[in-house]
């Protein structure tokens, strides 16, 4: 009961992030602050190895696929942030998180697993649910282009294409500590070689999108993602990869709430889809009883 109470928070808080983004937009470049987010999550989460005694240069040849990860990560999370700054909360967050979808589909490719009749049904429904998001035209008049679409889109398969590299090095059994700061190491470096291409780094010193930004870096970043690895420690994968579908449910409905953002119908058939499919294909498979 514990456990199933923190992961409705932690996906409350994935969904909020979308709409602290987009805040913090006001005052700050999307370049710049994939930046300055990674930066000062990443001294975060330097500051919480310290203290709970993590290891972090121990020897494990995960160097090569380390900085791989990263500058997938690098350039998924600069998708991510233009692509947000061009589309609306709801579109971005339905968008990127098609992640598991891609991710079937890159494993049946390159990690030889298989896709069943099952997670068949929860792709088509997921494809249904992209039908729905790019066919649906209200909103073109709220910041909606169909550069911020795709960019949204590219950053789920980014994200999907990192986690098929983690399955397949060593990166899989480092931890998840390492790991994550190798994703902001490459989120740095990315954002870093971006800068020069983009506009001035500070738009608007003000309080609301420096909070945005805080709540980004210090809560998001370091506090839920140190909390979400404690999890997986302690419950199986499985059951918690099952509250996934309440992230975009949540990020949708703060657009809505905090932003008013317009919801049609089309987004709530979108949602719905997704929605399914990402259950359908969470659902742990039934163990047949030996004989």
């Amino acid at each position: 009961m514990a456990a199933a109470a923190i992961m409705v928070g932690l996906t409350l808080s994935w969904g909020l992030n979308y709409v602290a983004a987009k805040i913090s937009y006001a005052g700050y470049d999307p370049v710049f602050l994939s930046v300055a987010r990674s930066v000062i999550g990443g001294l975060c989460v330097l500051g919480w190895c310290r203290w709970r005694g993590i290891k972090l240069l121990t020897p494990d040849k995960t160097l090569v696929a380390g900085v791989v990860v990263g500058v997938l990560f690098g350039i998924e999370f600069l998708f991510l942030y233009v692509g947000l700054e061009h589309t609306t909360v709801a579109r971005n967050t339905l968008l990127v998180n098609t992640m598991p979808f891609w991710v079937l589909v890159g494993g049946h490719f390159l990690l030889d697993e298989r896709i069943t009749t099952r997670k068949l049904l929860g792709l088509l429904l997921a494809f249904a649910g992209l039908v729905a998001v790019f066919s649906d035209k209200v909103g073109a008049g709220n910041g909606v282009t169909l550069t911020g679409d795709l960019l949204s889109l590219g950053a789920g398969i980014l994200w999907a294409l990192t986690s098929i590299v983690i399955k397949r090095s060593k990166l899989a059994e480092t931890s998840a500590e390492k790991l994550l700061l190798y994703q902001l190491a490459g989120a740095i470096l990315v954002g870093v070689l971006a800068l020069p291409f983009a506009g001035p780094p500070v738009r608007d010193f003000a309080a609301l999108p420096t909070l945005a930004l805080l709540f980004q870096a210090v809560y998001v970043v370091a506090f839920t993602y140190v909390l979400w690895f404690w999890l997986l420690r302690r419950y199986p994968a499985s059951g918690l990869s099952s509250f996934t579908f309440l992230s975009p449910v949540f990020g949708v409905l703060c657009g809505a709430v905090i932003l008013n953002e317009p919801l049609t119908v089309r987004s709530f058939l979108a949602l719905g889809l997704i929605a399914a499919g990402l259950i359908i294909v969470n659902r742990p498979a039934r163990k047949l009883a030996p004989v």
